[in-house]
């Protein structure tokens, strides 16, 4: 795998605009499915009281769910599960990126930005889960996700999650949610650990000359192997920062199904 973390993407759902996003920015917000205002959002963008942004993001996700839990239509279904594609970011990001994780709209605006996430880079969240799940467990059934799968197949899990909140057990997509991207936390761990030791393996060769300057060039092995294990240390660290991003991510969930449950979610 590449030391970049630009590979993976940004390993967060936190309350910001890049979240789990790897290259450009995207938030989805129900514009259409949901039916907000236009005036809102243009309110929004002159700067309106935080207080009836939070408002208006409770209602607003409130609205959308509601809406999807009522309709059989598999086009509404669509619609929303397809929103941040069609409209882009800006709208919900606008309406719940500042909302608190233990509310409807702060857990609406994980759920989406998992799913971008995971679209966006399918095949290096594919070998993550493969790392962090070599062999099936418990995880495996609670995400729905192969042992080892193809990036359709994380296409397909990111889709069946998001949907599952609308459609389903909100509290179960939730809980589906927090043990993938607790797998997937463990995956880039594993990868961060890895591209250390590398690093670290590379840096000490230089040292004692075992490279192809070993003869004359001990002095300046030395400096260039200090050099060569900079970018994988520095590789390794965002790594495991967006780890434990991503772990937060997961508690976020599970509380988030808990409080659902308890029907204290709003």
């Amino acid at each position: 795998m590449s030391t970049s973390t630009s590979r993976y993407g940004s390993g967060s759902v936190r309350s910001s605009r890049e979240g789990f996003i790897a290259s450009g920015t995207g938030s989805s917000r129900p514009a259409r499915p949901a039916q907000v205002d236009p005036a809102i959002v243009e309110s929004l963008s002159g700067g309106a009281d935080p207080q009836e942004i939070d408002e208006m993001s409770h209602v607003s996700a409130a609205a959308l769910l509601d809406r999807v839990h009522h309709s059989e239509d598999p086009e509404i279904v669509r619609r929303v599960l397809t929103i941040v594609d069609a409209e882009g970011v800006d709208i919900i990001a606008e309406l719940w990126s500042r909302a608190q994780p233990d509310s409807l709209p702060g857990m609406l605006w994980r759920l989406y930005m998992l799913r971008t996430w995971m679209n966006r880079n399918q095949e290096s969240v594919s070998q993550l889960w493969r790392m962090g799940e070599p062999v099936a467990t418990s995880a495996s059934a609670v995400a729905g996700v192969d042992q080892a799968p193809s990036a359709e197949d994380i296409a397909r899990t990111a889709d069946s999650i998001l949907s599952g909140a609308f459609t389903g057990d909100f509290a179960v997509a939730l809980e589906r949610a927090a043990a993938f991207t607790d797998v997937t936390a463990a995956g880039l761990r594993l990868e961060a650990r890895r591209i250390a030791h590398q690093g670290d393996s590379s840096a000490a060769a230089q040292e004692t000359g075992a490279g192809p300057n070993s003869d004359s060039g001990s002095v300046r092995a030395g400096v260039s192997g200090r050099r060569a294990a900079h970018d994988p240390q520095t590789a390794s660290a965002r790594l495991m920062h967006m780890a434990g991003n991503l772990m937060t991510t997961s508690g976020d969930f599970l509380h988030g199904a808990k409080l659902w449950r308890q029907g204290k979610l709003e």
